[in-house]
């Protein structure tokens, strides 16, 4: 993982950069819980003292953003082949799951797990996260989601029920402050700063996001060269633009007539639909689309014009023979009023890989899973096994090419290699990078298997005796 050398210069004391990169070899080698412990064990110091590698995350002078990630941007843009467009990112929230109430940021979050018609509550952190998609080619192709952010996004303290009015003053803004809407607009204000700074001003910077941040927050505070697509309602109440001319008495007006729902537009049969090819789950669909505007949101502003896209359902079926199902359109607004359509929707349908970012981070890194209280390491150490993560995909697309498929480690004999797959699965560049690992050694301590014997041949058959038949009647004699 040459890209660790990278990170040298975000930190201020030596000794915490030489400290992490050993425990994010010892984090990706792990295949127990991936705990603190578990990553000094792994990576050759389990008879050492262990509160220094403690402390670098509870008082270590670093930030995970200028530290960690930014390095990370950096080495993702290098890895797009294209080197042209917009830069695509895909904004979402997740949650760590705990079990102890007095850990910084935990509160009882819904489950997102739980059905919709029985909601449950789990102890859990709230984080944000922004990737980055690199496709593959141009046009539609495949991609894979590197993420270049990670913060821990806490919510408002609710204050006793005895609290003054000052305090619920306090609370009230804190409320406007530290929703996901504010965390998000943050976020995306921090990625197009870092992008300037990684020599990429005039490049377009596409966020992606799901309808929990197409609101007036995020949207009317969208930085410079910065464009939004997420999804919208589909009752929402649309705007025309106002007319250029204006005969009346008074100001001019600010919005034009009422335009028709997002479903009327879709089921309006003089509106023609616009069949679109589209990369997505493993393969090409050919979308029907419909787009219309511009128009306006009086939920927004008048000031921001937007693209209203309606994408037809789908037709899929569970078994070769069942009968053909659909699913529920979508119907997506963006304030990009140029960019071509078949770009916008791929760059949408890529928004899909940041979740598979957050299965990847939970069940094959273990978010969540270090057991720290204090606060900083609360917010560091998930924030560090995601930089890892990432780390660890960007070394694979290095090592082996961003768009290899092949298998790189051997496979059991009752695996087949799925001829369809389009990409190395996360699971097995983390058994490739232990298996090499425990190969060579990456710590001194660390013990060598080199010596084993290999696997010999073995018979169910008994082995043949060595005497003849004269002497072995001899000794049963005697």
């Amino acid at each position: 993982m040459a890209q660790w050398e990278e990170l040298a210069p975000g930190f201020h004391d030596r000794r915490n950069f030489e400290r992490l990169r050993r425990l994010g070899l010892g984090l990706l080698a792990t295949s127990e819980r991936h705990t603190i412990t578990a990553m000094m064990k792994n990576s050759g110091r389990a008879d050492d003292d262990w509160s220094a590698d403690y402390r670098v995350f509870s008082r270590g002078l670093w930030e995970s953003r200028t530290a960690l990630f930014q390095p990370i941007l950096r080495s993702v843009l290098a890895l797009d082949p294209v080197m042209s467009g917009p830069v695509v990112a895909s904004l979402d929230d997740t949650h760590a799951t705990k079990s102890g109430t007095k850990i910084p940021g935990v509160s009882y979050k819904r489950d997102p797990m739980s059905p919709k018609f029985r909601p449950n509550f789990v102890l859990a952190q709230r984080f944000t996260q922004a990737s980055i998609a690199i496709p593959f080619a141009e046009g539609p192709s495949p991609c894979r989601a590197f993420p270049v952010a990670f913060k821990h996004a806490p919510a408002a303290t609710k204050p006793p029920r005895n609290a003054t009015e000052e305090q619920l003053a306090q609370y009230r803004q804190a409320k406007k402050e530290n929703n996901l809407s504010s965390y998000g607009t943050r976020m995306i204000a921090a990625l197009r700063e870092d992008l300037n700074q990684s020599s990429q001003q005039q490049r377009q910077l596409l966020v992606a996001v799901d309808g929990g941040y197409t609101n007036q927050t995020v949207l009317r505070n969208l930085p410079v060269r910065t464009d939004l697509i997420g999804r919208i309602r589909k009752d929402a109440v649309l705007r025309h633009l106002p007319g250029p001319d204006h005969s009346g008495r008074g100001r001019k007006p600010s919005y034009g007539v009422f335009a028709p729902t997002p479903e009327q537009l879709r089921q309006d049969e003089s509106i023609p639909w616009t069949k679109v090819r589209v990369f997505g789950a493993g393969r090409e669909h050919e979308c029907s689309i419909k787009e219309l505007g511009p128009f306006l949101w009086p939920k927004v502003g008048c000031t921001i014009p937007f693209r209203l896209i309606i994408i037809a359902p789908l037709g899929y079926r569970l078994t070769k023979k069942g009968r053909l199902l659909y699913r529920q359109p979508a119907y997506l607004i963006t304030t990009d009023l140029t960019l071509p359509l078949q770009q916008l929707v791929q760059a949408y349908f890529r928004r899909w890989e940041i979740e598979v970012n957050h299965r990847d981070e939970k069940q094959l890194i273990g978010l969540g899973q270090a057991q720290v209280r204090a606060p900083r390491s609360s917010e560091r150490v998930p924030a560090f096994m995601v930089a890892c993560y990432s780390m660890l995909l960007i070394a694979a697309a290095r090592a082996y090419g961003l768009d290899a498929s092949a298998p790189i480690t051997d496979l059991p004999k009752w695996q087949s290699y799925a001829k369809n797959q389009v990409r190395l699965p996360t699971a097995q560049i983390a058994s490739a990078l232990r298996t090499r690992m425990l190969g060579h050694g990456i710590h001194r301590d660390l013990p060598n298997f080199s010596h084993f014997a290999n696997r010999t041949e073995r018979s169910l058959k008994s082995p043949k005796g060595s005497l003849s038949t004269a002497d072995a009647i001899h000794y049963a004699v005697n």
